[in-house]
């Protein structure tokens, strides 16, 4: 598998008052597919419950390089892009593209966190390790 990729269907409340989409949507639609990805590689949120831990962003940006319009059709795709040894740590990007262009990047640092100790996982349940060296990898990806 290459990459996670979702086209993207936008709603009249997704606009700002230029008529393009709002820039938290884009964030929105990134988060969305995280946990989307996350269930699909077996990181479901019954499990995340059960064993008491859950993903906690540490930074989230998104570099804006061509507006998008209501009924424009966009794909997002999705891949790791640093990530170390024991997936305690990692980065994701997404791209948004209208056909060839890219509009968007969004790219978030996270981590786990024990839900029951409210801090960092350490160490990182096996179950994570696991489902994340499944991740796709960007081509300029950083084993940190």
């Amino acid at each position: 598998m290459a990459t996670f990729s979702k086209q993207l269907s936008f709603r009249w409340a997704d606009l700002d008052p230029n008529f393009h989409v709002r820039h938290s949507v884009y964030y929105d639609f990134g988060a969305q597919h995280r946990i989307e990805i996350l269930e699909q590689l077996g990181l479901t949120l019954r499990v995340m419950q059960k064993e008491h831990f859950g993903p906690v962003l540490f930074r989230e940006e998104c570099v804006f390089r061509k507006e998008i319009n209501l009924a424009d059709v966009i794909t997002m795709q999705t891949k790791m892009a640093k990530m170390n040894e024991d997936a305690s740590r990692y980065s994701i990007v997404h791209e948004l593209y209208r056909e060839e262009v890219l509009c968007a990047v969004i790219t978030i640092d996270g981590a786990w966190m024990d839900t029951k100790l409210r801090k960092l996982a350490s160490p990182t349940p096996q179950i994570v390790i696991d489902a994340l060296n499944d991740f796709p990898k960007t081509t300029t990806f950083t084993a940190l």
